[in-house]
């Protein structure tokens, strides 16, 4: 899945390997460095609550098997996501310990939970149907619910002009609850897990789905679905996702309140960042890893391991620093590192390096007139459009806003001035849904001798500023020399 996902110059290889080493690593230190029980939480608990953690040393929950990047179990059973990440805090903090009860379905955990085989659930919408066995903690996250359609699809500002058309959704959801309740006009098909559902809209077996914002944009990223888009949301449609106690519990839903109330929002973005960015790896026994470099010698290991650890971790920081999480192009900052270099090698080669800047016309109006989900899906679809046109040694960058970039080596102006058209024609013809036409005004500067950077990238802009005042959806090249000035236009 994470092959078909473009990356820019500036990413480099990734080290699962470090990963599953420093798995073993975290694993490794309480066992070895930590002689007496574990350490107590860091929120302040009344007698009462600290009475019941004493009477409760265990608390045993479910969670959601397959709901990438949210919480997945893997293959060796552990509970991995957002979801379990945040869980783990808000436990910790409160000196809550829990054990996970392996389930392999969304309905196998429901039924679980509703058995009392379980005390929580880890991560879910509060709803009348669940309230009837289940209490609810304070919300762990805040995400939008958007639509999920083909490319085609218009943009969905109000669900009830649906009617004659079918949404799929995983069956036993809230959504699906609600989805019932307030547009009956909708035809429901229900599946077993999310990945059918968006497989069925992507086969055409179905109009649309919804699912959260943050998974939407996750799966039609890192599966490769550039067939689909986000169409809308729904307002109050959100998921406000929460731990699910036992009703009789409510004494463990306040202790676990206090937990969540500890998690800063800087702590929560790190775990949504790590998750939403880094693809989960499983199939590794972190167990048997544990056991034998524990028998090999673990002190001898630990301080190579984490060396190693910290080399990768760095070099992940670095690749998410330098990618725009939108697009998936190369930021302003991975430009800001390479232009320098580029500029040097061209003057001291003498080979020709030129630029196209490109900017979005009229985006403030699809903004305003369609919203700023449609707004983005446009700035996704002009950046996969100029990917596809790009030649390997050219570098495409999200700039700014609904303006891009592409740095393109060893190319003459006449070479930059037809691909820049025929990124300008390549936009110009692609239906886009909603809206349904989108144009892109394009300036072209090459690089002078004895140029720097920031001439040339201002050559760039005016080139591009000439167009937007010739009418748009045109391509400019500046021609100024150290005689004179002249700009052409397409």
């Amino acid at each position: 899945m994470a092959g078909r996902i473009h990356k820019s110059r500036c990413h480099q290889h990734r080290y699962p390997l470090y990963h599953s080493i420093l798995s073993c690593l975290l694993l490794l230190l309480p066992a070895f460095c930590v002689s007496g029980p574990a350490r107590a939480g860091t929120v302040a608990l009344t007698t009462a609550e600290q009475a019941y953690l004493n009477s409760h040393p265990v608390i045993t929950y479910c969670a959601d098997p397959d709901w990438e990047p949210f919480e997945v179990i893997t293959a060796d059973g552990q509970h991995v996501g957002i979801a379990a990440d945040l869980l783990r805090l808000a436990a910790e903090r409160a000196g809550v310990h829990l054990q996970l009860v392996i389930t392999r379905s969304w309905d196998e955990t429901l039924a679980a939970s509703k058995s009392g085989r379980c005390t929580l659930l880890s991560f879910l919408n509060q709803s009348p149907a669940r309230e009837q066995w289940l209490t609810f903690t304070d919300p762990l996250f805040i995400d939008s619910n958007v639509f999920i359609t083909r490319e085609e699809h218009p943009f969905i500002t109000d669900p009830h002009a649906l009617s004659g058309e079918s949404i799929v959704l995983p069956y036993g959801t809230s959504i699906e609850e609600r989805m019932r309740t307030d547009y009956p006009n909708i035809g429901m098909i229900t599946v077993n897990d999310e990945k059918t559902a968006i497989e069925m809209v992507d086969a055409r077996q179905a109009a649309m789905t919804m699912r959260s914002l943050i998974i939407a944009a996750y799966t039609i990223r890192a599966q490769g679905y550039f067939n689909l888009k986000i169409a809308g949301q729904v307002p109050n449609y959100e998921n406000r996702l929460r731990i699910g106690v036992a009703k009789d519990q409510t004494i463990l839903r306040d202790i676990l309140n206090k937990g969540i109330a500890s998690i800063t929002p800087v702590e929560r973005e790190a775990i949504i960042n790590r998750f939403v960015s880094i693809n989960i790896e499983t199939g590794i026994d972190s167990t048997m890893i544990i056991r034998i470099v524990a028998v090999a010698g673990v002190l001898v290991l630990l301080v190579l391991f984490y060396a190693l650890h910290q080399r990768a971790l760095g070099i992940r920081l670095r690749q998410a620093a330098r990618t725009d999480a939108l697009t998936g192009l190369a930021n302003r900052t991975c430009l800001n590192e390479l232009f320098p270099t580029e500029i040097t090698r061209a003057h001291s080669t003498g080979k020709p390096l030129s630029v196209i800047l490109l900017d979005i016309d009229h985006f403030k109006a699809v903004n305003d007139q369609f919203g700023h989900l449609a707004g983005d899906q446009v700035i996704i679809g002009v950046a996969t459009l100029i990917r596809q046109s790009l030649r390997a040694s050219d570098l495409a960058v999200r700039w700014g806003g609904e303006e891009l970039l592409v740095l393109c080596r060893d190319t003459p102006p006449h070479a930059a001035l037809s691909l820049a058209e025929r990124v300008r024609q390549a936009v110009e013809q692609h239906p886009f849904g909603a809206p349904p036409h989108v144009t892109v005004s394009l300036g072209v500067a090459s690089l002078w001798p004895d140029e720097q950077g920031d001439s040339l990238l201002q050559r760039a802009d005016d080139a591009l500023y000439h167009s937007k005042r010739a009418g748009r959806n045109r391509v400019t090249i500046d021609h100024d020399d150290h005689a004179g000035s002249a700009r052409n236009c397409l």
